[in-house]
């Protein structure tokens, strides 16, 4: 069974491509926004 860790990431409008490319280089998939804040999974390492 896949796990997942998560993350919450503020949006800034100036900055919001820069942020939004960077999680996703990082291997970070974007769930979902919530006013003004991003929510992003990746699957979790194998401990």
């Amino acid at each position: 069974m896949a796990r997942y860790e998560y993350a919450t990431v503020p949006l800034i409008s100036h900055a919001l491509q820069q942020i939004l490319n960077q999680w996703g280089e990082d291997g970070w998939e974007l769930v979902t926004v919530v006013e003004n804040v991003a929510y992003f999974k990746r699957a979790k390492a194998d401990a």
